[in-house]
């Protein structure tokens, strides 16, 4: 177990911010994340419980305790009804563990493939890329509660998933430390292409029936193509959400915009990319100082050397502007902006 004062987290964030924490605790078993709830105290306040830092905007020095897992470790069990569950510890790359499931051809989580961050910090923000979501494959969560040391197993159900978001963003904030999560995926061939611009992608290839490492393929390279890497331009990938708006707004612009894409949500809303937005207003490739949109996809915020965490939020608070002024559309950030 570490316990770190006066802590530089420049390494814990994508983004780049150089920042510090006061005190910063990492645990390695479910043992040590036990002890860490059972020993804090108020003077350790405010707790920030962190993955891998990819979704993560730093505006400061964090004034109290980080924590965050360094548990390792996937397992799967094959069930009666032909499922695999896949057990990962919080610490995990999530990306590592899609790369476990696709190499012995459980199908499902696939189309999360290169999404940065932590197995726990996906339960936590119901990671989802290209028509799929964390809470699809979730089984359950378990946790260490904070205060008591009390061990927890929550079902998906239970943690109320809805788009990027669950209880531990709100009514559980800082509340548990996650050690693991189930994951249920299928050994038989389903596939998930009709969403963005992977069947395209797949028939420029000429895979009309790709094999699930081909599909994980080429959405690590969709990603690669309009995804800067982090090592090279700070970023925190996708920085807003975007957003789900009423029949009758998707309508008003549709007659606007005839070529605007958008996503079926259910019968009486829309979902309107948030980067198409963003790149109407201008956005795509402009910056403020030394915060900026990458050129390739208006949805990502970058850090082009130096910028601070108030330069990346007065860049995202001019662009949510300018969209509103320009479609009568909130948009918000996915990022967590502490």
């Amino acid at each position: 177990m570490k316990d770190i004062k006066n802590y530089n987290l420049l390494a814990h964030n994508t983004f780049g911010i150089d920042a510090c924490c006061r005190r910063f605790l990492e645990y390695e078993t479910k043992e040590e994340a036990v002890g860490i709830a059972q020993s804090l105290t108020a003077e350790d306040g405010p707790l920030l419980i962190l993955g891998g830092g990819s979704n993560l905007l730093l505006t400061g020095d964090f004034p109290g305790t980080v924590i965050h897992s360094a548990m390792k470790g996937i397992a799967a069990s094959e069930k009666e009804d032909g499922s695999v569950w896949v057990v990962a510890a919080s610490g995990e790359t999530w990306d590592d563990v899609v790369g476990v499931c696709v190499e012995n051809d459980w199908y499902g989580a696939e189309n999360l493939s290169l999404i940065p961050g932590e197995v726990g910090a996906c339960a936590v923000q119901n990671i989802g890329a290209y028509g799929v979501e964390a809470k699809d494959l979730i089984v359950s969560v378990d946790a260490v509660e904070l205060g008591s040391g009390a061990l927890k197993t929550f079902s998906g159900e239970d943690c109320g998933y809805s788009y990027r978001h669950s209880k531990f963003k709100d009514a559980w904030k800082g509340k548990f430390l996650i050690t693991s999560v189930t994951f249920r995926l299928s050994k038989e061939r389903t596939l998930h292409l009709d969403y963005g611009n992977i069947r395209a992608e797949l028939e420029r290839k000429g895979m009309s029936e790709p094999s699930l490492q081909q599909l994980r393929q080429t959405i690590v390279d969709i990603r690669n193509a309009k995804l800067p890497d982090t090592k090279v331009l700070g970023n925190a990938g996708s920085f807003f959400m975007n957003p789900i708006v009423p029949r009758e707004k998707y309508d008003s612009l549709v007659a606007q915009y005839p070529a605007m894409p958008h996503y079926s949500v259910d019968e009486t809303h829309e979902k309107i990319p948030a980067g198409w937005l963003i790149d109407q207003c201008g956005w795509k490739g402009k910056s403020l100082g030394k915060a900026g949109v990458y050129e390739r996809q208006a949805l990502v915020l970058v850090n082009r050397g130096g910028a601070s965490g108030a330069d990346i939020v007065h860049l995202c608070q001019t662009i949510r502007q300018d969209v509103k002024e320009k479609f009568g559309i909130d948009i918000h950030p996915e990022v967590n902006i502490i």
